[in-house]
């Protein structure tokens, strides 16, 4: 490890109770906080994830978000009836910037989540968590609120496998911590690279491209980087993070789209063919499926019209 990494994670790395609540609060002032959950069918989770974030941190008494958004990607289920019903103002992907054609993916909905969100703080949350902690928040907002040199922070946890611990984030460990290691060795002190969880200050994320699927994280974390250098990046430990596991194929996905983006902003040049092919096993044997990687990337948010025009307004 580099030393400066060594350096950094002496400086840069925290644990959730290292900043009380009643610090960050009185730190807080009149900077605004959002939270952004994306959501596509996650009703089994999306409401509890809403209910301790009203009761714990939207309070009188502990006023520590300012609004608290959920953005339906295009749900079958009742995951924007269960949101509402719990306290968010849930809004539709297809109607924010409809001006824009709107693509599936995470990337795509966190990026045109800056047009409908207000806070100075932007926060994500991963809509299927389980037994949610209101640390989530807390852990990784602090910093942001009572460190001014710091622009960007990620969680960090333990990802259990079932009842397995530390054998989650499959994808981070086979793809994205070996990517980061050989080609951006100043991020290979981040425990959870890949994780969904993570803030940073509207006025860096405006500022950068967001890949519009499963690249998202690492694409934000190495532009990131870039754009601030490393010693305004940190992470906080906010303990255990249990969450829908998905399969082989769909990591299989997930890494294809992973590498692709870092492959995107290790040239501009000569890129991989961005088709993936796996292998389903059906009555005649192994049928191959051909998948596109998604390549298509959002512009910084400043360079949207519409959001040049709201924040004159």
């Amino acid at each position: 490890m580099l030393e400066e990494v060594e350096r950094w994670l002496a400086r840069r790395s925290w644990s959730v109770a290292d900043r009380p609540l009643e610090r960050i609060l009185a730190a807080k002032r009149s900077t605004r906080v959002s939270v952004v959950l994306p959501a596509l069918n996650e009703e089994a989770t999306v409401g509890d994830i809403v209910a301790v974030i009203r009761r714990e941190l939207m309070s009188e008494s502990v006023p520590l978000v300012d609004e608290l958004v959920v953005i339906d990607s295009g749900s079958t289920d009742r995951t924007a009836e269960v949101a509402a019903a719990a306290g968010a103002r849930v809004v539709a992907r297809d109607a924010i910037l409809p001006r824009i054609p709107a693509v599936p993916g995470k990337g795509e909905v966190l990026w045109r989540s800056l047009m409908v969100t207000s806070g100075d703080v932007v926060c994500f949350v991963d809509a299927d968590l389980r037994d949610f902690s209101a640390d989530f928040v807390t852990g990784i907002v602090g910093p942001l609120l009572t460190d001014p040199d710091v622009d960007f922070v990620k969680a960090m946890y333990d990802r259990p496998l079932g009842d397995t611990p530390g054998q989650g984030g499959r994808v981070t460990e086979l793809v994205a911590r070996p990517l980061l290691n050989l080609h951006w060795p100043q991020l290979a002190g981040f425990v959870q690279p890949l994780g969904g969880e993570y803030a940073a200050r509207r006025s860096l994320l405006e500022r950068l491209p967001f890949p519009v699927g499963y690249g998202v994280e690492l694409g934000l974390l190495v532009d990131a980087l870039h754009t601030v250098g490393l010693d305004a990046l940190a992470q906080v430990d906010v303990g255990v993070r249990k969450h829908r596991h998905q399969d082989g194929q769909a990591l299989g996905r997930m890494a294809a789209a992973i590498y692709r983006t870092a492959q995107l902003r290790l040239s501009r040049g000569h890129l991989v063919r961005p088709w993936l092919t796996q292998f389903e096993r059906g009555e005649a044997g192994f049928t191959p499926r051909t998948y596109a990687v998604d390549t298509e990337e959002r512009p910084p948010m400043a360079e949207i019209t519409e959001y040049a025009r709201r924040r004159v307004a």
